[in-house]
């Protein structure tokens, strides 16, 4: 009589699965055509640029809360930000590497409002294979990326708004409700 003895490995999904291993990266190509689709599926669907931008930003949005998990939830390693400025360098750092492959060029405070600040992207991705015909020249698709910054940060309890303006490149305007202002005030007094 023999006795076998085997080590059965539990089963892990492709969810279970860290986002650091192996590269996540996906074709320039590849992103391209699938961006561009998406566009036009927005666009066959609204009337009006602003409409357009609003769809994109709402698509933005979807990816953002999404994103939160995969960041979060599978890379246990990141601890959650409560101050405003650590929340933003995060966005500006891991989130944008996660997205785009490098971090964001600049992060700057404007000097007039506490709450706003502004990330800068000189080249965005987004816009960098879409041909913006002259009827619709004040389009920037770079809204699909505010949007997601918009869900990311509204997820993490940071409620904003965030839109993109043409300015230095891209600038996403992020402009704080007043709430996490005064929360941030009282965590700088502690």
């Amino acid at each position: 009589m023999s006795i076998t003895i085997s080590a059965v490995r539990p089963r892990t999904s492709i969810l279970d699965k860290s986002l650091s291993r192996g590269r996540g990266e996906v074709s320039l190509s590849c992103y391209a055509l699938l961006f561009s689709e998406l566009v036009q599926y927005c666009q066959n669907r609204v009337y009006t640029v602003p409409e357009l931008q609003n769809k994109l930003a709402e698509m933005g949005q979807e990816v953002g809360v999404k994103f939160i998990d995969l960041l979060f939830v599978r890379e246990r390693s990141y601890k959650r930000e409560i101050k405003i400025l650590n929340i933003l360098l995060f966005v500006k750092s891991t989130l944008w590497k996660a997205l785009f492959g490098k971090e964001a060029d600049k992060l700057e405070h404007a000097n007039d409002d506490e709450r706003t600040y502004y990330i800068i992207e000189k080249d965005p991705i987004v816009n960098k294979f879409i041909s913006v015909p002259k009827d619709k020249g004040s389009l920037n698709c770079a809204v699909f990326t505010a949007g997601i910054i918009e869900a990311v940060l509204n997820g993490c309890g940071f409620p904003a708004k965030v839109t993109a303006h043409w300015h230095k490149g891209t600038t996403y305007m992020v402009k704080f409700e007043d709430s996490v202002i005064a929360r941030d005030k009282q965590l700088e007094d502690r």
